[in-house]
């Protein structure tokens, strides 16, 4: 049996304790190296993941502010005003939100979150201030619309007023008229017969038969409202069957009374002077009268203004 060599022992013990180490080295080597792969790789999924979501965030920041920009153009939109900033700037966000739902299927850079958030920052300060110039437009309108009110209310009470005084002008006009009417005072009727005799329409034994003229007297009453002009009287001589004497070779001619035409059968222009002026009208049929009740309409200015009866037998 061979002896055991020491030193020989000693070496293989130590051969293997090197194995050891070395297998130990290696795999601690080998475990720092997954380990670092694995925490870069993580720290590749945070960045990844933190770009995502600012790139979530932009998007909609970017949403939130084309809405705020809608609004600002139909508040503009309602006082009747229109922006065409504010269109290109809703285009212009339009078009930042399709480059940015772009970068979900590319990487978003930090140069492209710093350019975003940039513009992002400048059109909030430009909404700021395009909202507090729709404030001040807001604030004018109310005022001017309160002005507005005023002007109309003031407008109606003027026109109320107006349409007062012409009602009152109207209604002082239509005074005046009814005052300024002429009136025929102590109308009287006298029958001149064929040889010229003159007599009242009193005398009952005179005949219709021998009646020649008729003549009409009368007074104009004293006017202080009537303007002194010339006047045209007219005379209607109405006969028992109602129809008036009308004789175009003596004058006679038509007239509108109420909206309808009328004869009458004489007429005369006078100037009135307020003085209870006499005016008379002798009147020739040319033909037998009839016999029963005649009537004396006076007529000026469209409106009647004496009346008589007398009667033939």
């Amino acid at each position: 049996m061979a002896e055991s060599n020491p030193e020989r022992d000693n070496n293989r013990k130590l051969l293997v304790v090197g194995l050891i180490v070395v297998l130990l080295t290696i795999n601690g080597i080998l475990f720092y190296m997954q380990h670092q792969k694995t925490q870069k790789v993580e720290e590749q999924e945070e960045v990844i993941r933190v770009k995502n979501s600012e790139l979530e965030n932009q998007i909609k920041v970017y949403e939130a502010l084309k809405a705020d920009f809608e609004r600002q153009s139909e508040e503009l939109q309602a006082m009747g005003l229109s922006n065409d900033s504010l269109e290109a700037k809703i285009t212009q966000i339009n078009g930042d939100l399709i480059k940015l739902q772009g970068f979900r299927k590319t990487s978003f850079s930090l140069a492209d979150q710093r350019k975003y958030r940039d513009r992002a920052a400048n059109l909030e300060n430009q909404l700021k201030k395009k909202d507090q110039e729709i404030a001040k437009l807001k604030e004018d309108n109310e005022v001017l619309f309160g002005e507005n009110t005023t002007l109309k209310t003031t407008q109606t009470q003027l026109t109320d007023t107006i349409s007062t005084l012409k009602t009152n002008n109207q209604e002082l006009t239509e005074k005046v008229a009814l005052a300024s009417r002429l009136e025929a005072q102590n109308i009287q009727v006298n029958i001149i017969n064929n040889r010229g005799k003159e007599k009242d329409d009193n005398a009952d034994e005179f005949k219709a038969k021998r009646v020649d003229k008729i003549r009409i007297s009368f007074n104009l009453g004293k006017n202080e409202v009537a303007a002194k002009e010339t006047k045209e009287i007219l005379m209607r001589l109405i006969e028992p069957d109602g129809s008036a004497l009308y004789n175009l070779s003596t004058g006679s001619g038509t007239f509108m009374l109420n909206g309808e035409e009328t004869f009458y059968t004489a007429k005369r222009d006078i100037v009135f002077d307020n003085s209870q002026q006499a005016v008379s009208f002798v009147y020739s049929k040319g033909a037998e009268y009839k016999r029963g009740l005649h009537t004396i309409e006076i007529y000026a200015d469209g409106y009647q203004i004496g009346k008589s009866t007398f009667t033939l037998k």
